[in-house]
């Protein structure tokens, strides 16, 4: 059968990971500690509460799960936040749909830093706005004078910069944002998802000296909770304003709304997994580089380790002992590397062992 796509959809792949539950799972950047059993109980009677008004459409707004994003967000980064500049929607990956809904589509172009998040550009083809990816150093970081040229060059209407950036995990200064904003007419999307695992100041700070400026975060890392699927914005309220003109109506559930904001009231807790985090990710890089193995410095709760000749056959090895991570070698600029996300004691134990029997 010959359907009707659209022609510049036609020979792409979706976005996708393997999920296999019998492995140890360190290819997908999740946090690996689960809910405790006091915030599973406090998620069952919010979400209890919630099912018995199912009959009635959720607050479109979600304005109480966004007053309680302003608060985290404003102690986090130091910033004063009004309810009016975080907006919140099903994952990071709907908001910046969103951004590219509002301010992207046909004429429009996005730009990015490669290699970057693989589904910028796929929200970039999905939304009708042309892509154009800009190379990054050979040490992952963003050449500021490229990045310059490119946005004089290309006019874009959005600026995709991810900090820290996924696959590499390295850091982009807040003085590049700061030139990327000044150098642009477009709106400047700083993807911020792996902040919370990083001891650098967040682009959040920058808002108030930038109106065009955007910041996405998510809960999905950090917070230990990809599977309710939240993610979040902070921008100008003018901004803000205009995302609620493509968002669909009432497209945040009330189940997702009452669990997100019960997460948000243990947020002590759930944080409290980062360093932890923080620790394993930091034994793979020492245990890599006794191995011999390269790694790129991150700040997120991944990295990069490498270089392999045949990464695919590497990966494999990995798998055949019951190891999943992620190999991304065929992707623009990352020839021979293979990603891992940092697990719990015993998760990352398996994985070095099984590295260590492969190299």
């Amino acid at each position: 059968m010959t359907l009707p796509v659209r022609r510049d959809l036609v020979g792409k792949s979706p976005y996708g990971a393997p999920q296999l539950p019998d492995a140890v799972q360190l290819n997908v950047n999740e946090n690996p500690f689960p809910p405790s059993a006091g915030l599973v109980a406090d998620l069952q009677r919010a979400v209890g509460e919630a099912a018995a008004t199912l009959n009635r459409y959720p607050d479109r707004e979600a304005v109480a799960l966004r007053t309680d994003l302003a608060e985290y967000l404003s102690k986090q980064t130091g910033v004063p936040l009004a309810v009016e500049r975080v907006w919140a929607a099903n994952g990071s990956n709907e908001v910046l749909q969103q951004v590219l809904q509002a301010f992207g589509g046909p004429g429009r172009t996005a730009l990015g830093f490669e290699p970057s998040y693989s589904m910028h550009p796929v929200l970039a083809a999905g939304t009708s706005t042309a892509w154009t990816g800009v190379p990054r150093r050979a040490d992952f970081t963003v050449d500021v004078e490229l990045a310059l040229q490119a946005v004089e060059q290309h006019r874009p209407d959005v600026v995709f910069l991810t900090t820290p950036n996924n696959p590499t995990g390295t850091s982009t200064p807040l003085e590049v944002v700061d030139a990327l904003c000044a150098a642009t007419s477009g709106v400047v999307v700083v993807d911020e998802a792996y902040a919370e695992f990083s001891d650098r100041p967040s682009a959040v700070t920058l808002l108030d000296q930038h109106p065009r400026l955007l910041v996405s975060r998510t809960m999905s890392k950090a917070f230990a909770m990809a599977g309710a699927r939240l993610g979040y914005l902070a921008a100008s309220a003018e901004v803000v304003d205009v995302l609620r003109l493509v968002r669909l109506p009432y497209h945040l559930s009330a189940l997702t709304q009452a669990a997100a904001r019960t997460a948000l009231a243990h947020t002590d807790e759930l944080l409290a997994t980062v360093e932890e985090v923080k620790r394993q990710r930091d034994r793979i890089v020492s245990r890599a580089a006794e191995l011999g193995l390269m790694t790129v410095p991150t700040d997120a709760n991944f990295l990069l380790f490498g270089l392999f000749d045949h990464p695919g056959a590497t990966w494999k090895a990995l798998l055949d002992r019951g190891v999943l991570v992620r190999d991304l070698s065929i992707g623009p600029g990352l020839a021979g590397w293979l990603r891992v996300n940092a697990g719990t004691e015993d998760e990352t134990s398996a994985f070095l062992s099984a590295l260590a029997e492969v190299v």
